[in-house]
């Protein structure tokens, strides 16, 4: 007899031991390129990476590997749900808003029937499932039947996503989008116009001949185009490197140099 009621006391306690120990939960990772992987600060293995846990809240962090351009490290922190796998994919970038990916995870609810949330990053994004567009980021619903989606994610400059899951009864299927921007459709940056100088006039002095010659280059040697006369005033077009001669367009597109000595600059 006590022997027998050893054997019924330890079948309980496995019994019982099995029903209380939760169910280990799934997590799976892929990357583009592939990463280091580190779950509460502690280096678990490379992606693509398939582990199991406890239940409950883990840091998460994935370091790209080395390339030729320096990439964006992800960390966030997640829900696991025992007996349920949390999926994780993530594009990497040399910005942010060249970095993408989703992650599906799951939370009980109790509900008989299933439902899904899906956040988005930018916000507003439109949400179609299985083809039919519903609506507009932050999404969420119950209707909608236990078995496999597809959730397409689209916001004009980003490029779309689509994504494969699977909704459960009892569960919310959150969902949550990051939106890589799409290079083709960036706006280039505008030059910045450059600031006009301001314009500065030159006035005609007296001269001993009552006029002044306009020559061809900024020489006496040079020949004569044009004469001006004293008291009129002409747009300075540049100016020779002593400073001794003023370029001038004495005629609708007709320039010519005048000498420095018998003019001056207005402003």
């Amino acid at each position: 007899l006590i022997i027998l009621f050893v054997l019924l006391v330890s079948f309980a306690v496995f019994f019982l031991s099995g029903k209380i120990k939760p169910k280990k939960a799934g997590i799976l990772i892929e990357t583009i390129p592939s990463s280091t992987v580190f779950v509460n600060s502690v280096q678990v293995g490379k992606t693509p990476y398939s582990g199991a846990f406890g239940p409950g809240e883990i840091d998460l962090k994935l370091v790209p590997d080395a390339s030729d351009k320096p990439l964006i490290v992800f960390e966030t922190r997640l829900l696991l749900s025992s007996g349920i796998q949390t999926v994780v994919k993530r594009e990497f970038g040399e910005t942010i808003d060249l970095s993408g990916g989703e992650i599906v995870s799951f939370e009980k609810t109790g509900e008989r029937s299933p439902s899904i949330a899906v956040v988005t990053d930018p916000d507003s994004a439109q949400i179609s499932i299985d083809g039919k567009a519903y609506g507009f980021a932050p999404y969420k619903t119950s209707q909608i039947s236990a078995s496999a989606h597809q959730i397409a994610v689209s916001l004009n400059g980003y490029l779309e996503r689509t994504v494969n899951v699977k909704a459960i009864p009892g569960y919310k299927l959150t969902l949550i989008v990051k939106l890589i921007k799409d290079v083709n459709k960036l706006e280039p940056t505008p030059t910045p116009a450059a600031t006009p100088k301001p314009e500065v006039k030159i006035e005609i002095l007296s001269t001993p001949n009552g006029f002044l010659r306009v020559r061809s280059a900024a020489t006496t040697d040079s020949d004569e185009v044009a004469r001006v006369n004293p008291k009129d005033t002409f747009v300075l077009i540049e100016e020779s490197g002593d400073s001794k001669w003023y370029k001038i367009e004495y005629q609708t597109g007709q320039f010519g140099w005048i000498s420095g000595q018998y003019a001056k600059k207005l402003n």
